[in-house]
């Protein structure tokens, strides 16, 4: 019986950047959804002062849709989905990024509505909260100065993050381009920026969200790495995989390698898909 992708985005990111992937899953035979998580996609806010003629004031302080959304939040929506997804056969979860984050929690509480978990260079925190690991010398080469400077109006005070993305700043561009899609074309990295919503929520979550060796660890895991990654380093990558490794050395990481930055593949996605594909054939032929 064929899987069921279910795909679940970044940062900042949402269900249209999955388009690409899900265009080559379909023509491999595969069905997959993307999934919006709570404030994501159409439920997205995009101030007026985003527009151009851009206010920057106003769009330091303009109230944003998913202030007050948490972790939680997002896991009881995918939940859902994947209850939905389960009763028409297996299940391959996938998350990219941040996304990683609210795979981890939900594959915690629900093992049994997924049959393959697949991270790509996604967050999948298991000694340290992720804030944490941004201290850690595998993230040394991130430009937190960059990022710092990308944030509009202040996070406390807005409840959310907020980043300018249509921005005309050549400086900003560079530093969006270097750390998303530095091997992209200016067209490419222009037309992704594009899909970018302004808000993210706040919340990473807590020590009792990080994968768990008795839920999460029993799931079938995949770890893609993304050879060259700025945003989430292969260094960072590699210690996701060797901490899964340890909470459950009789159930490792089966681990794979593409080349590309941190959006390539959502670009270019037929050798990912291709991989995910060959996932697809692991699946016992009973689940």
């Amino acid at each position: 019986m064929q899987p069921t992708f279910v795909l679940v985005h970044g940062a900042f990111a949402n269900s249209f950047s999955f388009a690409p992937l899900q265009a080559e899953l379909g023509l491999l035979g595969h069905r997959s959804v993307a999934v919006d998580l709570p404030g994501h996609g159409f439920a997205a806010t995009y101030p007026a002062a985003y527009q151009a003629p851009q206010d920057l004031e106003g769009l330091a302080t303009a109230p944003g849709a998913i202030k007050g959304v948490t972790l939680a939040d997002n896991v009881a929506h995918l939940i859902g989905i994947l209850e939905r997804a389960k009763r028409n056969g297996p299940v391959v979860l996938l998350s990219h990024s941040r996304g990683g984050l609210t795979a981890t929690v939900t594959a915690n509480q629900r093992p049994d509505l997924i049959d393959r978990l697949v991270y790509v260079s996604a967050w999948a925190p298991v000694d340290l909260d992720v804030g944490a690991y941004y201290a850690e010398p595998e993230m040394a080469t991130v430009d937190a100065a960059g990022l710092a400077a990308a944030m509009v109006g202040n996070p406390v005070e807005l409840g959310l993050l907020r980043v300018n993305f249509r921005t005309a700043d050549p400086g900003a561009l560079a530093f969006y381009k270097e750390a998303f899609l530095a091997d992209g074309t200016d067209d490419e990295f222009r037309v992704f920026l594009n899909t970018f919503q302004p808000d993210e929520n706040l919340d990473t979550g807590t020590p009792d969200d990080r994968a768990q060796a008795d839920t999460w660890g029993r799931i079938p895991k995949t770890y893609v790495r993304l050879a060259d990654d700025t945003s989430i380093p292969l260094a960072m990558q590699d210690r996701m995989i060797r901490e899964g490794d340890a909470l459950n050395p009789d159930n490792p990481y089966d681990v794979r390698t593409l080349p590309g930055s941190h959006l390539k593949w959502l670009v270019d996605p037929a050798a990912a898909a291709r991989v995910l594909a060959e996932l697809a054939a692991l699946l016992p032929t009973e689940a």
